[in-house]
């Protein structure tokens, strides 16, 4: 392994009615290249709950990395989402990849309600928007399988000093929203430069910006 230190960047597989997922095909792109000093080690995580979780956790066990970021699909956004927080439930409205749908389940049974990003999200967004990305702050993360790795990731990372965590969801690309009218879509080469962005700011920056990012709904 390289000695320069890790950052673990996960994509998933398809799920529902998709033969592919953008989180996977930007991530992949991203494996084995240095970003910010890092060097950078993609995996592909299955799109089901338990699964996604002990996956996780065994590639953080052999990554050991500064930096964790999962990256997902969520079909309708227009931006770059970074996600502020991530919330300890699991409420399915379809079905994971192995038929499993809890509703209203603890992901990680007596964990905090809620982890917030420890990385520095606002600055991540300042640098996207300097690129002409569109990007935005979320603060929700929804409740399938996304907000269960980024919990899970959270959790991991409260466990091990200096290691720093969050997500991003990211459009579908346009082969994707090509079947849905009016879908926004972003291409497969913005996303790769966006997470490219957001991996350089994350890897240099512990001190976050103060930039007005909310919602008023």
């Amino acid at each position: 392994m390289s000695k320069h230190p890790r950052i673990l960047l996960t994509g998933f597989t398809p799920f529902g009615n998709e033969d592919i997922n953008p989180s996977w095909e930007a991530v992949r792109q991203l494996d084995g290249k240095t970003i910010g000093g890092h060097r950078v080690v993609s995996r592909l995580l299955p799109t089901v709950f338990a699964d996604s979780q002990r996956e996780l956790a065994l590639a953080v066990d052999e990554v050991q990395p500064a930096i964790l970021l999962g990256v997902g699909q969520a079909g309708g956004r227009s931006r770059l989402s970074i996600e502020r927080v991530a919330i300890n439930v699991q409420d399915a409205r379809i079905a994971d990849n192995a038929g499993a749908q809890p509703v209203d389940e603890a992901i990680v049974a007596g964990g905090p309600a809620a982890y917030f990003s420890n990385l520095p999200i606002k600055a991540m967004l300042k640098a996207l928007l300097a690129e002409g990305l569109p990007a935005e702050v979320s603060n929700t993360a929804g409740t399938f399988v996304c907000n269960h790795v980024a919990y899970v990731m959270l959790h991991l990372a409260a466990g091990h000093r200096g290691m720093r965590a969050g997500f991003m969801h990211i459009p579908y690309l346009p082969s994707q929203a090509a079947r849905f009218p009016q879908a926004p879509s972003m291409s497969g080469a913005d996303v790769v430069r966006g997470l490219t962005l957001a991996l350089e700011v994350a890897a240099i920056r512990h001190e976050d910006e103060r930039l007005g990012a909310g919602t008023l709904d």
